[in-house]
C-alpha cells in the first residue's frame, strides 16, 4: 500500500507540493460544471428547458434524450480549418524536419484537431510533452481535457509555475503535479473514512487537505520511477494551456456559451411542434353534452360505497375533450405547424449571424450560387478561424519547444519560442479559383516551392514535390537545350577496348 505523504520522505517538500495540489485541485473543481456542461452541449447532450410546469408534468418523459444540435457545428467550423503544418525556426525556408517528425509520430496531427474543438467548445485545453525512453528523437504529447488538467502561473511574469493532472478509475483518484523541478504523483481512495463517498472527480476541499487516511493524498510510487519525486529534468513544467479568447482576465470564452440559451429555445420549440403533431394536427376525440364520466368507490368487500370523477389529467393522455352542458363545436381545424418551423428557422438564422457561421453550414439551402458568392458567404468564419488561430498560437509555439527540450536539443527549443508556426489554408475556394490565382502569383515571380506550399500541401509533399520536378527538367529536352548538356567525365584517350576507363592506373612498383 502507499504511504501517506506525512510518512513518506521529503515530508517539507511533500507537503508543499500538497498544499499547491489542493490549490489547484480546488480550482479545477470549480470549473467542472461550466466545463462539463459546454462539452455535453457540444455532443448534443441537452437538458430540455420547459416554459411551463404543466408542460414539463405532462410531457417530460416523451422528450428525454431530444436534442437539435446546433452547438456542434458551431464550435467545429473553425476547428476544422485549423490545421499544423509545421514550425519554422528563426529565418529557416522550410519547417524544421526533426520537429515535424516528431509531430507526426507523437500523432499530433490528431490530438492537435481534437484540442482545438475542445478549446473552442470548453474554452480551454492542454498539451503534456514528456521524454520518451525508448527514443529520446520522439518525445511523448498527450492531449489533455479541461476537467482533468489545469496551469498555474507566477503572477509576476506570466510563466507556467505549476501544473496538475487527474484522474480516477473505479475506486482511485490520481494526481500528477509538474514542477519545474519535480515531478510528484498521488493518489488517494474515491471513498472517505467518515462515510460518505465521493462522486465527482474532483473531492470537496475539506476532504483534499488531509494527509494521511483513506480519504487524504498518499505518495503513489510506480515500480518504473527510480526515486519519489521523479526529477523533473526538462527544467520547466511540460504543460501547455491552450486557451480560447479572453477579455484581458484569466477568463476565456467559450463559442457555444452564446449559443446554449438559443438551443434551449429551438430544442423547446421542436418540443411544442411534435406535441402538436399530436395533440392538435390529427382528429380529436370530443363527447358534448354529457357529465363527466365517474369511477366507483368500493369498499374492503367489494361494495360500492360511492363515485369520483376520472382525473382531468387521465382524460388528457386519452387524447378526450370532455364538455359538459350544453357546449358545442362547430370546427376544429387542424394546428397550422408551420409557425413553429418559421420560428426554428428563424433562431438558427440568429445563430449564423451571432457566431458568424456561414448560413449553408446550418440551413442546408445552397441555390444556385456562383464560387465567388460562396467565398463571400465564408468571409465571417474565415476571419474567426484566424482569430482562434491567433489565440492558440503561442500555445503550439511552446509545445514545438518542449519537445525540443524533451529531444535534448536546447537551441531548438529556443528557436522555437520565437519561430513561425506554419497553417494550413483556412479558407476553402473552388480549384478552378485557387489555381488561377496560384497561376498569376507564379507569373508574378513566386518560387514553385512557396506556390505548393500555399496550395495546402503537408511540408514532405512539398520536398517530395521539389524532388519530382528537378526529376522532371532533368529529363526534358527544351531544359536541356535552354540549360545545356550536363557535363559528363571525358573518357581517357589510351584506353584499351573492353577496359574501364574510369579506373584508377596502378601505381608502379619499385
Amino acid at each position: 500500500m502507499p504511504l501517506p505523504v506525512e510518512d513518506g520522505p521529503n515530508t517539507d517538500d511533500a507537503r508543499r507540493a500538497v498544499t499547491i495540489l489542493n490549490r489547484l485541485a480546488d480550482e479545477l473543481r470549480l470549473r467542472e460544471t461550466a466545463t462539463r456542461r459546454r462539452l455535453d452541449y457540444y455532443r448534443g447532450v441537452h437538458k430540455l428547458c420547459y416554459a411551463s410546469p404543466e408542460f414539463r408534468d405532462y410531457f417530460a418523459d416523451r422528450f428525454t434524450g431530444f436534442s437539435d444540435n446546433w452547438c456542434g457545428p458551431v464550435a467545429a467550423a473553425p476547428a476544422e480549418r485549423m490545421n499544423v503544418l509545421g514550425i519554422r525556426l528563426d529565418s529557416d525556408t522550410k519547417p524544421d524536419e526533426g520537429l515535424s517528425r516528431a509531430w507526426r509520430a507523437a500523432d499530433c496531427e490528431r490530438g492537435s484537431s481534437e484540442a482545438f474543438v475542445v478549446t473552442l467548445a470548453a474554452a480551454r485545453s492542454y498539451g503534456l510533452v514528456w521524454g520518451n525512453p525508448r527514443d529520446d528523437q520522439t518525445p511523448r504529447v498527450t492531449w489533455e481535457r479541461p476537467d482533468q488538467a489545469i496551469v498555474a502561473y507566477d503572477s509576476d511574469t506570466g510563466e507556467r509555475a505549476a501544473a496538475l493532472k487527474l484522474w480516477a478509475d473505479d475506486t482511485t483518484e490520481y494526481a500528477t503535479l509538474y514542477t519545474a523541478s519535480d515531478v510528484w504523483k498521488f493518489q488517494r481512495s474515491r471513498y472517505a473514512r467518515n462515510g460518505y463517498s465521493v462522486s465527482g472527480l474532483i473531492a470537496p476541499a475539506e476532504s483534499l487537505v488531509r494527509s494521511a487516511g483513506p480519504e487524504g493524498w498518499q505518495m503513489r510510487h510506480p515500480p518504473s520511477d527510480d526515486t519519489w519525486p521523479i526529477s523533473n529534468p526538462m527544467g520547466e513544467v511540460p504543460m501547455v494551456e491552450l486557451r480560447n479568447q479572453t477579455l484581458l482576465d484569466d477568463n476565456p470564452i467559450s463559442d457555444i456559451d452564446g449559443v446554449i440559451a438559443m438551443q434551449d429555445a429551438i430544442n423547446l420549440t421542436w418540443a411544442y411542434l411534435m406535441n402538436s403533431l399530436d395533440f392538435a394536427s390529427l382528429p380529436q376525440r370530443v363527447v358534448m353534452g354529457a357529465d363527466v364520466p365517474k369511477i366507483p368507490i368500493l369498499d374492503s368487500n367489494g361494495v360500492k360505497v360511492g363515485d369520483r370523477p376520472i382525473e382531468l389529467d387521465t382524460l388528457i393522455k386519452e387524447r378526450i375533450l370532455w364538455l359538459t352542458g350544453d357546449a358545442k363545436i362547430g370546427n376544429w381545424p387542424a394546428a397550422d405547424l408551420g409557425a413553429y418551423s418559421n420560428v426554428i428557422e428563424r433562431a438558427i438564422e440568429h445563430l449564423a449571424a451571432q457566431t458568424r457561421t456561414p448560413p449553408h453550414y446550418l440551413i442546408g439551402k445552397v441555390a444556385n450560387l456562383s464560387a465567388e458568392a460562396l467565398t463571400a458567404a465564408e468571409t465571417g468564419l474565415v476571419s474567426k478561424t484566424g482569430e482562434r488561430i491567433v489565440y492558440v498560437n503561442s500555445g503550439i509555439r511552446d509545445i514545438y519547444s518542449l519537445m525540443a527540450n524533451a529531444m535534448n536539443d536546447d537551441a531548438k527549443a529556443e528557436a522555437a519560442r520565437s519561430g513561425t508556426v506554419m497553417w494550413g489554408d483556412v479558407q476553402f475556394r473552388a480549384l478552378a479559383q485557387k489555381v488561377d490565382a496560384l497561376m498569376k502569383l507564379k507569373g508574378m515571380g513566386f518560387p514553385l516551392e512557396w506556390i505548393a506550399e500555399q496550395y495546402g500541401l503537408e511540408p514532405p509533399e512539398v520536398a517530395r514535390v521539389m524532388r519530382m520536378r528537378e526529376a522532371e527538367l532533368e529529363a526534358d529536352p527544351m531544359a536541356i537545350m535552354l540549360n545545356g548538356k550536363p557535363t559528363l567525365p571525358e573518357v581517357p584517350a589510351a584506353a584499351d577496348p573492353g577496359e574501364d576507363p574510369f579506373a584508377v592506373a596502378p601505381e608502379p612498383v619499385g
